[in-house]
């Protein structure tokens, strides 16, 4: 493993290169969307950001203001994030899917809005949280799917779900979501059983399950950034909850990436801000010419 460390006024900031297969490092990014120019764009730090140090991009959501209102938007988010890779994961904001087209996703990612993928041990569960109870065949599809995985999962080390929304109202330990996310979905429902089947009744008690055969799990939102930066909690029953997301150019941004250590099947976190993180970078770049 090769680690560079570079120093920037008075904060010492360090990115670690992949070397061989010792390790490898997924970056999620959450609420990238541009406003400050015409169009639909992705925030101008991300575009620039060099990407294929990663093995995968993690996304939480509000790509852009508009994502499937044009074909050419969506054409545009996949030059930037290559939506076809099997490592690349959209969890659909509300800015990506209130203007339907939902088969360019598809067609781009060649997977549903929501889907169940395992790679390195890592199980992921990527959610669309916008799919509302008026489609319930879709919606219990979804709710199938994750408890399918939730019951089966033996082999993989960790379960990650990814999603947009703020719905973890009432999950023992955590705050509500509205003082963190800037949605707090307290009447999601998961399913079309019945009109009270929110996140903490239906998918939370199958996840304690999970983690009860030694699996680790653990929740990442992506509709943040308008308030506070980052979201890092541990639930009562040891559940982690994790956030993050951007804000129009703030230089507070931050954006999460995650290491999963290949030797030791050990994944860790940490969020970096993005306005350091593209420096460092693009710093490196000017120090080879």
């Amino acid at each position: 493993m090769l680690k560079k460390i570079l120093l920037f006024g008075l904060f010492l900031f360090s990115i670690e290169w992949i070397s061989g297969q010792d390790s490898i490092q997924y970056l999620f990014l959450g609420h990238c969307y541009q406003l400050t120019i015409p169009g639909y764009h992705v925030d101008y730090r991300v575009e620039q950001l060099d990407k294929s140090m990663y093995e995968g991009i993690w996304l939480g959501g509000d790509v852009t203001t508009e994502s499937m209102l044009d074909y050419s938007t969506i054409s545009y988010i996949d030059s930037i994030f290559h939506l076809g890779n099997p490592e690349t994961h959209w969890a659909l904001g509300n800015h990506d899917a209130r203007d339907g087209n939902w088969e360019w996703y598809e067609q781009f990612t060649g997977r549903k809005t929501y889907y169940a993928y395992t790679s390195h041990k890592i199980c992921r569960i990527i959610m669309n949280t916008n799919i509302l109870p008026v489609n319930c065949e879709m919606l219990n599809d979804e709710y199938q799917m994750i408890s399918n995985v939730c019951d089966t999962i033996s082999q993989s080390k960790y379960l990650i779900l990814l999603m947009h929304h703020g719905i973890w109202h009432d999950v023992p330990g955590l705050p509500q979501p509205g003082s963190y996310a800037q949605s707090d979905l307290k009447y999601w429902n998961a399913n079309c059983d019945s009109v009270n089947t929110p996140f903490v009744k239906t998918i939370y008690p199958q996840l304690l399950k999970v983690r009860a055969r030694g699996i680790k799990v653990i929740c990442v939102l992506g509709d943040m950034g308008a308030g506070p930066k980052k979201f890092d909690r541990l639930s009562t029953d040891s559940i982690r909850f994790l956030g993050c997301g951007l804000d129009h150019n703030n230089p507070a941004d931050q954006v999460l990436i995650f290491t999963y250590h290949i030797q030791q099947q050990l994944l860790t976190y940490k969020f970096h801000n993005l306005d350091s993180l593209l420096n460092a970078q693009q710093h490196v770049v000017a120090g080879n010419r």
